[in-house]
């Protein structure tokens, strides 16, 4: 009897083993290392503090808005780690990532997308003429973005020897499809989706969508990333921070803000992994850094014993100083694009 109790235990260890490897929070991690994996940051002290220490620096509340969107939506935890599960496991052909887990960086087979090109609309949200900007301000902008994401800005070629065999024509492109003019007397929208609550986003499972409206607080912008509620998916950007021309602030004049959140859109971290050297961005060809970069840097910033990649667009450094992704960041985004990938209805 003693036999037979022993052995319906462990039977019942067995179920109860396989239950729970059902309830974790995606596949089986023998297949694809997960354990650096992390989505809560310190990014709202960390912006409080940075605001207090450098004034008007560029300040992104992307990772701000993933925190309180973790906070409100349970569910968005699991479906961001499967997201980045399967970015993994696209890039490394589901076998290890490299550099104890990182999901991108390099030899990867083509994907075989081609040239992705990303249908746009942008919503002006206004409360006086500045912020109802022009059309050739709008346009200034989407031409940024097609420079960037194709590497043909005038100034890349400043790269440093040490990362120009990195710097990437992303093969994504933008073309504007239409844009939408909100006359409203709110003088400030914040970071908490007001803004898309009072005019929501179009089709945003097809359509990049963006606000362009007045944050307040000096706040350039903030994305959502990839997994994210469909109703507030997109991106908000301050008038004054949009496009190359027209009504702009120095030294956030030259159209990277958008960039930068669009990468976040497109599921890039910031460059330094909004940690210290342990913490990273999930792409194995940028150095680890310990904090955002602000300003012009020279050429070399030494942080966690290597230099930073200053230059790089998910940095915080001034426009005129950020012009590069990588190619490890090109894999990463182009994986959300791939045939079961979180952005894959905008291209199929």
């Amino acid at each position: 009897m003693k036999k037979v109790f022993l052995g319906m235990a462990a039977l019942a260890l067995v179920f109860t083993s396989c239950n729970k490897d059902e309830d974790s929070p995606s596949q089986d991690q023998s297949k694809v290392d997960m354990s650096d994996f992390y989505l809560y940051t310190d990014a709202d002290t960390d912006e409080t503090s940075r605001k207090a220490e450098f004034g008007d620096s560029k300040s992104c509340y992307s990772m701000v808005n993933l925190n309180r969107l973790l906070n409100e939506n349970p569910d968005l935890y699991k479906k961001m780690y499967d997201i980045e599960y399967t970015t993994r496991a696209s890039i490394t052909g589901k076998g290890k990532p490299p550099k104890g887990g990182n999901g991108g960086g390099g030899s990867t087979p083509p994907d075989d997308l081609g040239v992705i090109t990303i249908p746009v609309y942008v919503h002006v949200v206004y409360s006086n003429s500045n912020e109802n900007i022009s059309n050739a301000q709008i346009a200034s902008q989407i031409a940024v973005l097609n420079d960037d994401f194709r590497a043909t800005n005038n100034d890349a070629n400043q790269t440093p020897s040490e990362f120009a065999g990195l710097v990437a024509d992303t093969e994504i492109q933008f073309n504007l499809v239409n844009t939408f003019r909100y006359s409203n007397s709110r003088t400030s929208w914040g970071t908490n989706d007001a803004v898309k609550s009072a005019y929501p986003p179009i089709t945003p499972e097809t359509h990049l969508n963006i606000w362009v409206c007045n944050i307040g607080g000096g706040i350039l912008g903030y994305a959502q990333f990839p997994g994210g509620p469909s109703a507030t998916d997109g991106v908000v950007v301050g008038p004054n921070y949009f496009g190359s021309t027209g009504y702009l602030s120095a030294p956030f004049d030259k159209g990277r803000t958008t960039t930068h959140e669009v990468g976040h859109y497109f599921n890039l971290r910031h460059i330094w992994g909004d940690g210290r050297c342990n913490r990273d961005d999930f792409v194995s060809d940028t150095p680890s850094s310990d904090a955002p970069n602000y300003g012009c840097p020279s050429y070399p910033t030494v942080n966690c014993r290597s230099n930073d990649m200053t230059m790089n667009y998910m940095d915080y450094t001034n426009d005129a100083c950020m012009y590069m992704f990588s190619e490890g960041q090109k894999e990463r985004m182009r994986t959300i694009f791939l045939a079961g990938g979180a952005r894959d209805s905008m291209i199929n």
